[in-house]
C-alpha cells in the first residue's frame, strides 16, 4: 500500500512536473550525447523545455524504429500503439496533466510556449510513414521526401524555435527568417542522418530515404552534401536574430553537422552502406567550446 502524502495540491503537483523533467532529461541523456551536450549550452530558461520536446519525439521514433517491433508487435499493433501515443500529447495538451512523465513535461512545455498540433500532427505523419512490413522495400521520391522531413525534422526546430521566441519581441520579417532557418536546420540534420544511416535503414528497415534509383553512387552522395551544405548555410544566418541564450546551443549543434557532413563527403557511398559515420567525442567538445567562444563576443539581443 503506497503511504499517504501530506504535500499541499500545488506542492505534489510540482512534484511530479519535476519527476516528469527528470525523466525526460534521461531520455536525451540516454540515446544522443551530441544533443544532450548542446542543451547543457543553453540557457537555463530554455533548457528542460528543449529536453522535453526531445523525449517527446524520441519515444514516438522509437515506436516505429524498432523497439515495439522487437518487443513483438506487428505492423497493426504499432500503428495502435502510435496512435495511443498521438492521442495521449493531445489530451494532455489540452488539460496540462498525464500519467506519462515525458508527456506530461512535454504539455507542459508545450502549453507554454505555444507548440500546438499544427507542429505535432505533421510530425505524427511523418512518424506513421515509417510503420511498414519490413520485407517491403519502401523508397522515398523527391516528393515523399520533402513531406517526410518537413514532419520529422522541419517542425522539430520549429518546436525548439517557439521555446526560445516565448518571451522575445522580433518584427515579422526577423520571425519570418528565424523559423526559414529554423527549418532549415532541421532538413540539413535529417539528410545527414539519412546519410550515416544508409545501412541500418536499407538492410534493418527497407527504407530509401534519398531517392528511388536504389543504392546511392558517390555522384548521389556529392549532391545531397551540396543540398545539406545549402540548407546548413541558410541556417547559420539566421542564428543572430536568436536571443543570446540560445545561439551557443544551436551553434554547437550546426558546427557539429558541418563536421559531419565534410566526413560524409570523403567516404565512399559503398562504405556508407557498412559503417556510421561519426564525430569523435574531442571534437565535439572542441565545437562545443568555439561555439561558447563565438557567442560571448556577441552582443545580447
Amino acid at each position: 500500500m503506497t503511504p499517504p502524502s501530506n504535500d499541499a495540491p500545488e506542492e505534489s503537483l510540482g512534484r511530479f512536473s519535476r519527476a516528469a523533467d527528470t525523466a525526460s532529461t534521461e531520455v536525451i541523456r540516454t540515446y544522443s550525447t551530441s544533443f544532450g551536450l548542446a542543451t547543457r549550452l543553453l540557457g537555463q530558461r530554455h533548457r528542460q523545455h528543449v529536453r522535453n520536446i526531445y523525449a517527446m519525439v524520441r519515444i514516438a521514433d522509437e515506436i516505429v524504429d524498432g523497439v515495439a517491433a522487437q518487443a513483438g508487435l506487428d505492423a497493426s499493433a504499432q500503428t495502435e500503439a502510435l496512435a495511443s501515443y498521438v492521442a495521449e500529447t493531445h489530451r494532455s495538451i489540452r488539460v496540462g496533466y498525464s500519467t506519462d512523465l515525458v508527456l506530461h513535461a512535454f504539455a507542459r512545455t508545450a502549453r507554454e510556449c505555444g507548440i500546438g498540433e499544427d507542429l505535432t500532427q505533421p510530425f505524427f505523419d511523418s512518424m506513421g510513414a515509417d510503420i511498414a512490413d519490413a520485407t517491403d522495400f519502401t523508397a522515398y521520391d523527391a516528393e515523399a521526401h520533402e513531406r517526410y522531413v518537413y514532419g520529422s525534422a522541419e517542425v522539430v526546430g520549429l518546436m525548439c524555435l517557439r521555446v526560445f521566441l516565448r518571451d522575445e519581441t522580433r518584427t515579422e520579417k526577423e520571425r519570418e527568417i528565424l523559423e526559414h532557418g529554423a527549418r532549415q536546420l532541421g532538413a540539413a540534420f535529417q539528410n545527414v542522418n539519412f546519410l550515416r544511416d544508409l545501412a541500418d535503414d536499407t538492410d534493418r528497415l527497407q527504407r530509401g530515404y534519398l531517392g528511388e534509383s536504389g543504392r546511392l553512387s558517390d555522384a548521389d552522395r556529392d549532391a545531397w552534401v551540396r543540398t545539406i551544405s545549402a540548407q546548413l548555410d541558410d541556417a547559420r544566418r539566421s542564428i543572430p536574430l536568436l536571443p543570446k541564450d540560445a545561439r551557443a546551443a544551436v551553434r554547437s549543434a550546426q558546427a557539429l553537422f558541418e563536421s559531419l557532413t565534410r566526413r560524409v563527403a570523403k567516404t565512399p557511398a559503398a562504405t556508407l552502406y557498412e559503417r556510421r559515420v561519426r564525430v569523435p567525442d574531442p571534437i565535439k567538445a572542441l565545437l562545443a567550446a568555439r561555439s561558447v567562444l563565438v557567442t560571448s563576443l556577441e552582443r545580447a539581443r
